[in-house]
C-alpha cells in the first residue's frame, strides 16, 4: 500500500498543480499568450489530479470489498485441496455402492438409446416405404394420363 496509500500519482500531479498555480501568480501581468498557457496549464493539471484520485479512490473501494466479482477467486489453492482430502475419507464399500449405482443408470441410459435407436431405424423404414409408394401412384397417374392421351388420338 505504501506510505501514501498509493496516491503517488495524484501527489505527484497535485504538487504540480500547486507549483504552477503558484507560478501563475494573478498579480503578475504576463503577455496574453503566456496567460493563456498558464490558464490552459493550470486547469489541466487540476483535471489530472482529480482523476487521479479519483481513479486511486475507486481502485481502493473494488478491493476492499471481496464481494465484487473482479477478485473472487475461482480454484482452491494446493493446501486447501489438501486439507478437504484429508478431513473427507470415504469408505471403499461407499465407493461401489456410488459406482455400482451410477453402473446401473449408465446401462439404463444404454438401454433406452438402443430403443430409440431402434424406433428411428423402423422410421427410417417407414419413410422409404412411403416414399415408395408415391412413387408408384404417381407412375399411375402418369399412366392414365398416358392411357387418356391415347384414348383421345383414337
Amino acid at each position: 500500500m505504501g506510505y501514501a496509500g498509493n496516491h503517488l500519482a495524484t501527489i505527484v500531479t497535485g504538487a504540480f498543480a500547486v507549483v504552477l498555480t503558484g507560478l501563475w501568480a494573478p498579480m503578475v501581468d504576463y503577455a496574453p499568450i503566456l496567460n493563456f498557457v498558464f490558464i490552459m496549464a493550470v486547469s489541466i493539471t487540476w483535471f489530472l489530479t482529480l482523476t487521479c484520485w479519483l481513479a486511486q479512490k475507486s481502485t481502493d473501494y473494488i478491493s476492499n470489498h471481496p464481494h465484487h466479482p473482479v477478485h473472487q477467486k475461482k480454484s482452491l489453492s494446493n493446501t486447501q485441496t489438501i486439507q478437504v482430502l484429508t478431513t473427507n475419507q470415504v469408505n471403499l464399500s461407499e465407493i461401489k455402492q456410488i459406482q455400482d449405482e451410477l453402473s446401473a443408470e449408465l446401462n439404463e441410459l444404454k438401454s433406452s438409446v438402443e430403443l430409440k435407436d431402434s424406433e428411428i431405424e423402423r422410421l427410417n423404414q417407414e419413410i422409404s416405404n412411403l416414399q415408395t409408394l408415391v412413387q408408384i401412384e404417381s407412375l399411375k397417374a402418369e399412366l392414365a394420363n398416358l392411357k387418356i392421351l391415347s384414348s383421345k388420338r383414337k
